[in-house]
């Protein structure tokens, strides 16, 4: 069963959901809105830590959602 926490590093309301398949572990960063459910990024983990690729990217899609004046 996908296992969900908080990632406060990325933002307020962020989340990573563990998806785990037969060859690969797959994360979903996502954030939620009242409106909806951002999804910010999918990648497959291959280390411990959160690449800090996938986290100035992250960053940078919520800002990007956020000033689009939805």
């Amino acid at each position: 069963m996908p296992q969900s926490r908080p990632m406060p590093g990325i933002g307020a309301r962020c989340h990573e959901l563990r998806v785990n398949d037969a060859g690969s572990n797959w994360r979903i960063i996502y954030r939620i809105d009242s409106d909806a459910i951002v999804i910010l990024e999918v990648f497959a983990k291959k280390t411990r830590a959160t690449p800090k690729t996938v986290i100035a990217t992250c960053h940078k899609r919520l800002k990007e959602y956020d000033s689009a004046g939805r």
